[in-house]
């Protein structure tokens, strides 16, 4: 078993923002390897939030983005706690995903939301499905659940609006 180092365990919290408790445990897990390690508290903070899943999410934020004058964007993120809500991993949750809405002009939050026989790709159109634009490697689901996973909290895109100068 490899030594887990206080360095090892700072560096794995900065790149997570997972408690110490829990990087010290996923590095042991891991054998001291940092990306298995942030894989492995990823998977372990899914899990979490999977049992959280049916909790009320009635706080959060509606976020706006203005992009050049010429795109808006107004974004609903809700949480189970207004002291989350306040936080700055969840504001920046929601100012990424309505920089994202900007960018990409999805249609829908949630694949069900996709009406049947519809013949648009889903990773166009649903803005959960999408890649992340600052990290292509991830999905914006993806990133809606890494957040939950520091926060603690079940974190939901709820609804969102999209105008574009002299667009329909």
């Amino acid at each position: 078993m490899a030594e887990i180092t206080a360095a090892a365990v700072k560096e794995l919290r900065d790149r997570t923002n997972a408690g110490v408790m829990d990087c010290r445990k996923a590095l042991e897990e891991n054998d001291g390897d940092l990306d298995k390690a942030a894989k492995w508290l990823l998977e372990a903070g899914a899990m979490k939030m999977a049992k959280r899943s049916d909790r009320d999410t009635g706080q959060g934020a509606v976020e706006s983005y203005i992009h050049g004058g010429r795109i808006g964007v107004l974004v609903e993120v809700n949480c189970e706690s207004d002291f989350v809500a306040r936080t700055d991993a969840f504001k920046g949750l929601a100012h990424d995903l309505a920089m994202q809405i900007a960018a990409t002009n999805p249609k829908f939050v949630e694949p069900s939301e996709l009406p049947a026989g519809s013949e648009d790709d889903p990773k166009e159109v649903v803005l959960l499905m999408q890649p992340y634009i600052k990290d292509p490697s991830k999905s914006v689901d993806e990133l809606v659940k890494s957040v939950s996973a520091t926060t603690g909290e079940v974190i939901r895109v709820r609804r969102f609006s999209r105008f574009e100068l002299g667009g329909d």
